[in-house]
């Protein structure tokens, strides 16, 4: 392989041995049909988040038939943002894309996102326009995600736009000068800027295997979405509290009106437990929204690298 590297493919891959060689064979026919990269100027890069099966086995037949082909390894599974910070920290390329290795990604959308990259514009994201293939709860929840997410931050993500996107070099250094420990990718690429456009595609099946996010951690990855770019969740419960406060004195007042215009009478048990159980789930939810951030500071104030490494293959190349 050239050391003048165009364009990095980053691949977060878990699991996925089946997937390998499929992808590999369609992203390479694909990209010896652009001229510019027709004599090599491309890199495949895997980033293996701690797989236990032979996926790394496969990466390594990969690259023994073509050195086009490049892996980072993981001790163990740091998740996909770390995965994708460690596929940008060892792209060599120009331009960089993350993509899946289960091909909802379709390699033939990559023509139009290096026209578009050449044309100026510093990030080209692919736009899912049909995601017939998802479920219809799925297709729902993102959709509800993506307008939460847009609502409560300033950071605002395309609609419908995964991490499947061309970066350019200087996207890609601004990226990684961002030191959190808690990455949200795609609030990341919102907030870095830049000239922007997209690209619209179909989303097909998957080629192979089946997706490794369930929907406990889909919710979990959306609440670490917004906690990384919104501090609006914190800022509710001090409106909440005002506003609970409001009520509380107008029926104070409430109360002691009707005391002296027509005695005490006996307060209801029922209406007493209502309110202490309404303000005690209150406390609770307001505790745990706090403890959110506060578990996001602890995690960076440790200061723990992203991921380590166990292997690499390709790196001499």
């Amino acid at each position: 392989m050239t050391s003048d590297c165009i364009l990095s493919i980053i691949v977060p891959v878990k699991d996925e041995e089946q997937a390998v060689a499929p992808f590999v064979e369609r992203v390479s026919e694909v990209l010896k049909d652009i001229p510019e990269l027709a004599r090599g100027h491309y890199e495949i890069l895997f980033v293996d988040d701690g797989s236990d099966d032979a996926t790394l086995d496969a990466i390594r037949q990969a690259h023994a038939g073509d050195r086009h082909v490049r892996a980072v390894s993981f001790s163990r599974n740091f998740g996909k943002e770390a995965a994708l910070t460690a596929g940008l920290e060892h792209a060599r390329g120009q331009a960089v894309v993350p993509m899946d290795v289960d091909l909802q990604d379709p390699p033939e959308v990559l023509p139009q996102m290096i026209e578009k990259w050449r044309a100026g514009f510093e990030i080209v994201y692919g736009v899912r326009s049909d995601r017939a293939s998802d479920s219809l709860p799925k297709r729902l929840t993102a959709d509800l995600y993506y307008r939460a997410h847009n609502w409560l931050s300033n950071d605002k993500i395309p609609v419908h736009a995964g991490d499947f996107r061309l970066l350019d070099r200087k996207v890609v250094d601004a990226i990684l000068r961002m030191p959190e420990r808690n990455r949200f990718m795609k609030g990341m690429f919102a907030w870095a800027g830049f000239r922007q456009t997209s690209v619209p595609y179909s989303r097909p099946a998957r080629a192979s295997g089946s997706s490794k996010f369930n929907y406990w951690k889909l919710w979990t990855f959306a609440l670490d979405g917004i906690t990384s770019s919104s501090t609006v969740p914190l800022r509710v419960w001090s409106y909440l509290g005002g506003l609970v406060a409001l009520f509380a004195l107008a029926y104070a007042i409430f109360i002691a009106v009707r005391t002296v215009a027509f005695g005490n009478d006996v307060p209801g048990y029922a209406s007493l437990m209502v309110s202490v159980l309404f303000l005690g789930g209150l406390q609770l939810l307001s505790l745990g929204v706090l403890g959110e951030y506060v578990g996001r500071i602890l995690t960076e104030t440790k200061a723990r690298p992203l991921y380590i490494i166990r292997e690499q293959i390709g790196e001499d190349d």
